[in-house]
């Protein structure tokens, strides 16, 4: 760290601690040639996400969506709300740690459906059915057919 009154490129840290909101870390730090002493913040950085949807829009990544469709999937489910905001924040950390600053809702569509699969197989099944716009019984029953062998191969 630059010293702001000598130019030396080396301080030690005095004092470290969280800001009032922890959204960053407050540190007081000394110059090891001149002895004056400043204070630095440290946040983190976050790669902003966008969302590419299906008609070509772009959208501010928002877990609450998935969250909201999680949710809906696990309606009348034995799945407690502490499980589901788990669940998003999987996702959520995963779609981060891939650093890409764009990601296709079919992408964040698909990473869901392939962990409902293990978490919820009905919530699966009532999400798959709206993911992938079921249109008539038979891709339903096809669906189903999937999951069934899926399991069976365990």
């Amino acid at each position: 760290m630059k010293c702001l009154f000598c130019g030396y490129f080396d301080s030690k840290v005095i004092d470290s601690r969280a800001t009032e909101d922890n959204a960053a870390i407050r540190r007081r730090r000394e110059c090891l040639q001149c002895g004056k002493r400043f204070t630095t913040y440290e946040k983190i950085e976050t790669i902003p996400v966008v969302v590419l949807k299906k008609d070509n829009s772009r959208q501010p990544f928002d877990r609450n969506k998935i969250l909201n469709g999680l949710m809906s999937a696990c309606k009348k489910r034995q799945v407690s709300l502490s499980q589901m905001v788990e669940f998003v924040d999987e996702i959520e950390t995963k779609i981060y740690n891939s650093m890409e600053r764009e990601v296709t809702s079919k992408k964040i569509g698909e990473m869901i459906m392939e962990k409902l699969k293990t978490f919820d197989q009905v919530a699966y099944v009532r999400f798959a059915s709206v993911y992938k716009e079921f249109n008539d019984l038979n891709t339903f029953v096809e669906e189903l057919d999937t999951l069934i062998k899926d399991k069976a191969g365990e």
